[in-house]
């Protein structure tokens, strides 16, 4: 079976323009979460949420279009995040144009972030704008096609919160199967009225930064923001650095409730589960836990119980959506990245804003560094039950 190696990664969140500052607000446990400066909403002035630093037209300038038309903010977060991964990976026009360079990204929310435009040119109000072929989940994917000349096998996956962690097993799975010698894999999610006033239906979006894995936490933070890890077989990497290998990935569905995990955490166990036999290592090759937290009362008691009955002594775990918001169908993959991190930095990074935990085992408090981390599991669990768990491994 092929080795499936991430030889290059790309990303924009509410902590840092690039995975340098990601890294670096990570190591100074500094949130990104705060009141909005670019998003019109009846909410931003009510509540936090983890807003990307740049305006729309601050990034398409800085990517040079400035003169494009029909990129949302969503495509402008891919796009920053995608130009990123290619370089990182050393990936030529020509080799992204090859049958065998594969696309898949994820989106929730897509072009519908332009929830007020959407409305006027499907309801006529409008003479029609630049954005009539931008509403599409799979709108950024196409923008990403047509501008590096991407004809390999493409796709964009809407399964919710594991949205772009699906994109990744995909992906892996197209090289494991020789289908694919390279796949650039992620997703996109920007804030949007759509989706905050949904989970705000919900009232599981909190007043303040969450508080994942707490006795008194009492919701999320919506945020956006892009990621892209480019995959590619062991003999495509050449002399090219590699920061992580895909281990084993697990997917499943508890099939509960529209949004809210089953108290037996029959989806996460199963999908956890598949991850670590997949990988071929027992459970206590684990070192790290990059936990799905929202922090809603349903999610985090769920998937404590779940990695309790899989580990006999749970390992570090800790939530990284108290840095960047839960960014939906990017969360997957921006955890993916937040793991490899602490892979190839020997570090662990802590759980923010926990002061009363709800288990015997806390999260990690504070940084830890210089510590061996081989291998860790990835969890992203989506709204309808859809659950999927990666293990990445150092190289």
């Amino acid at each position: 079976m092929k080795r499936v190696l991430v030889t290059g990664m790309g990303m924009v969140t509410a902590i840092g323009n690039n995975v340098s500052e990601n890294h670096r607000s990570l190591r100074l446990g500094r949130t990104g979460i705060s009141k909005t400066a670019h998003f019109d909403s009846h909410y931003a002035s009510l509540l936090p949420f983890g807003e990307c630093e740049h305006s729309n037209e601050e990034l398409k300038k800085s990517l040079g279009l400035a003169e494009s038309t029909g990129y949302t903010r969503t495509c402008l977060l891919a796009e920053k995040a995608f130009s990123e991964a290619i370089e990182s990976a050393q990936l030529t026009s020509a080799q992204l144009s090859e049958y065998d360079t594969a696309l898949i990204s994820a989106s929730t929310v897509g072009g519908m972030c332009l929830t007020d435009q959407l409305y006027e040119d499907a309801n006529l109000k409008s003479d029609g704008s630049e954005y009539l072929e931008s509403y599409s989940s799979a709108s950024h994917t196409l923008k990403l096609i047509k501008k590096y000349g991407i004809r390999g096998f493409n796709d964009t996956i809407n399964t919710a919160c594991s949205s772009s962690a699906n994109a990744i097993l995909l992906g892996a799975r197209l090289i494991r199967s020789g289908r694919a010698k390279r796949v650039i894999v992620g997703g996109a999610d920007s804030l949007a009225k759509y989706t905050v006033n949904g989970f705000n239906a919900l009232k599981i979006l909190s007043e303040f930064p969450c508080k994942p894995f707490d006795e008194n936490r009492d919701g999320l933070n919506l945020g956006e923001g892009a990621a892209y890890l480019v995959l590619e077989a062991e003999e495509m990497a050449g002399g090219k650095q590699v920061y992580a290998e895909i281990k084993g990935f697990g997917n499943a569905n508890d099939a509960h409730h529209p949004s809210a995990m089953s108290d037996e955490a029959v989806g996460a166990i199963r999908s956890m589960r598949q991850a670590v036999e997949s990988a071929g290592m027992g459970y206590e090759a684990i070192d790290y836990v990059n936990a799905h937290g929202t922090g809603t009362p349903n999610n985090d008691a769920v998937e404590l119980f779940g990695l309790s009955q899989l580990f006999e002594k749970i390992p570090f775990y800790s939530s990284t959506k108290a840095y960047t918001g839960h960014t939906l169908g990017a969360a997957g993959a921006v955890e993916a990245i937040f793991s490899i991190l602490s892979i190839v930095h020997s570090e662990v990074f802590p759980n923010l804003h926990t002061v009363s935990p709800i288990a015997p085992e806390p999260p990690v408090g504070s940084l830890i560094r210089n510590h061996p981390v081989n291998y860790v599991l990835s969890n992203s669990f989506g709204f309808g039950g859809n659950c999927t768990s990666l293990v990445l491994g150092r190289a």
